[in-house]
């Protein structure tokens, strides 16, 4: 390790220690330096772009380069800190917070079971709650019990039951269920209005499922022109619905 530092050439290694510095300094995870040291130039550009470079820009794009740059490197970090603070204080938003960071790396049980358990009381109606449960239902493949709770989330507030995130679970619920009928018009709807390609992905493999098969191709050829014009950030993302759709066919 030392032997790789003492082969770079003075700008790189003055950058190097640097950006040890700045990890001590700032109290960044101490990982990072193990990051930086075991790659000599590559890590500590790495460390640069992930977390120094956001706070000098201080933009929305940085910031999402640096929070995907993290979770590559890191993907249990979120989770970690979300269980550690649910673990010293189990408010409703410390559960949802770490719902979330579970149901990012596939623990939908517990996602689940966090969102039914914060949902009770005066938060029984939490829209935000609901939804993340029957998301959660609907990735254990339980389209039943999803559409149970959907169906709760538009009798208690009838907008957030139109919402495109809410149109796009309908959909999966109903498709789930065999109802494609009712499942195609929720679809489109969350297509049209869903920013980003999940939707659009997932409208394509129901195409394809339905033995649509032309219009499943012709939304794929519409999400390789989206991913087209996207910048190398949001490319990878992207593809996985692309990828997705393609599957169905």
């Amino acid at each position: 390790m030392l032997t790789g530092l003492f082969s770079l050439g003075l700008p790189a290694l003055i950058f190097t220690i640097a950006m040890c510095v700045h990890v001590v300094r700032t109290n960044q995870q101490l990982y990072w330096i193990f990051i930086i040291l075991i790659a000599p130039g590559l890590g500590a550009l790495i460390y640069f772009v992930a977390i120094v470079l956001p706070d000098l820009l201080g933009g929305t794009t940085a910031r999402r380069a640096a929070a995907a740059a993290r979770t590559t490197l890191d993907p249990g970090r979120d989770y970690r800190r979300a269980k550690t603070a649910h673990d010293d204080s189990p408010t409703v938003a410390n559960s949802m917070k770490l719902a979330v960071a579970a149901a990012s790396l596939g623990r939908y049980d517990e996602a689940e079971a966090l969102y039914r358990s914060a949902a009770h009381g005066i938060h029984a109606e939490d829209p935000t709650l609901l939804l993340g449960r029957a998301n959660a239902l609907l990735e254990l493949q339980r389209p039943a019990e999803a559409l149970e709770v959907l169906e709760l989330l538009a009798r208690y507030d009838a907008e957030q039951g139109r919402s495109p995130p809410a149109a796009l679970a309908f959909a999966r619920a109903y498709e789930g269920l065999g109802r494609n009928a009712e499942a195609e018009p929720c679809y489109q709807s969350a297509a049209e209005r869903l920013p980003g390609l999940e939707a659009l992905g997932r409208y394509a493999a129901f195409q394809a499922r339905t033995g649509r098969r032309d219009e499943a191709k012709q939304t794929i050829e519409d999400i390789d022109r989206r991913i087209g014009r996207m910048s190398g950030a949001f490319r990878a993302e992207a593809r996985t619905w692309r990828d997705l759709a393609a599957q169905a066919l």
